[in-house]
């Protein structure tokens, strides 16, 4: 969970004439699966995805995320730029203590557009309970890797990926042991 606090605000308003004083507004934010649902459903097009983002969809995706109550939707326009680098930080953070090696280094990557109904199709195939869907969508992902991996679905290795670690584990205990056999 994020907080951020939206800056007070001076406008002016040119009928009137008179100057308008907007309060600063804290915000309570989540990016969860939940958060992404919302945003996909608005956008119609995937969020996690390497295409940047414009400042309006961030901003829109900020008030996806967004779990206090009753914001006045002219706060979304207010965010500073501090506030968007606090939110990127948050966005960016793993959220939890697992560390999870790539066995296949200069493997290829999934080219798979991963969307929130995917990810919901994953929480059902594992058996990852729904309230899950509220967490850290890194910390949920990371589940997810976690029990795929455990399952033994994606630490299968190649005949060839087997017999290239077997010969650098034999050449390292040579070079240990000053043997050549």
């Amino acid at each position: 969970m994020l907080q951020i606090i939206v800056p007070a605000c001076e406008l002016f308003n040119e009928q009137t004439n008179e100057f308008i004083y907007l309060k600063a507004q804290p915000l309570t934010l989540e990016h969860s699966l939940v958060s992404l649902s919302k945003w996909e459903a608005r956008w119609n097009k995937p969020f996690l995805t390497e295409e940047p983002k414009t400042r309006v969809e961030m901003a829109d995706y900020v008030r996806c995320m967004t779990l206090t109550q009753n914001v006045q939707p002219d706060v979304y326009s207010r965010l500073s730029e501090r506030n968007m680098k606090e939110v990127d930080a948050y966005l960016e953070a793993p959220m939890t203590a697992t560390t999870i090696r790539d066995t296949k280094k200069g493997g290829r990557t999934s080219s798979q557009v991963v969307t929130s109904e995917l990810i919901y199709y994953w929480m059902v195939s594992l058996n990852i309970p729904f309230e899950c869907q509220k967490w850290h969508l890194n910390r949920l992902l990371t589940l997810i890797r976690v029990c795929t991996i455990k399952n033994g679905k994606d630490n299968k290795m190649s005949k060839r990926d087997i017999f290239k670690q077997n010969a650098a584990l034999n050449a390292a205990r040579r070079a240990k042991a000053k043997s050549k056999g």
